[in-house]
């Protein structure tokens, strides 16, 4: 799988594995506002327990894999924090990386991921 965070765990991704049992809102908090920007899409939509419309599934799906691959957080993990199973993360993830061959998506991709990075690196910096 594709990762903005090569290699071995960076130090963010264990601060966010942290983080988990501290304030997963705080995750979302950066995450949604940023997939909801670029896809157009609500953070309501991001959030809701069904799936929605098909722009809606996808850009939560996106949302899951950012999770997954910037913040290094398990399938697992990512599911709790998505009120989903760790096997709908999974298939999430796929779905992701199966439309990165679309040089569009995969520049948006590209963009978020770093976003995303910055922007939780900056949350932990300013925690100290």
């Amino acid at each position: 799988m594709r990762c903005a965070v090569r290699g071995a765990e960076s130090g963010l991704a264990k601060g966010l594995k942290a983080l988990m049992g501290v304030g997963k809102s705080q995750l979302r908090q950066v995450i949604d506002p940023a997939v909801g920007a670029v896809f157009e899409v609500d953070i309501a939509d991001l959030q809701s327990d069904t799936r929605g419309s098909p722009r809606a599934a996808f850009a939560r799906q996106v949302a899951m894999y950012l999770a997954h691959v910037v913040c290094g957080l398990s399938l697992t993990e990512v599911g709790t924090l998505f009120a989903r199973d760790r096997t709908t993360v999974s298939h999430a993830c796929s779905v992701v990386e199966d439309r990165r061959d679309d040089p569009e998506l995969d520049g948006r991709l590209e963009h978020l991921e770093r976003a995303v990075a910055a922007l939780i690196d900056a949350l932990f910096s300013r925690r100290g």
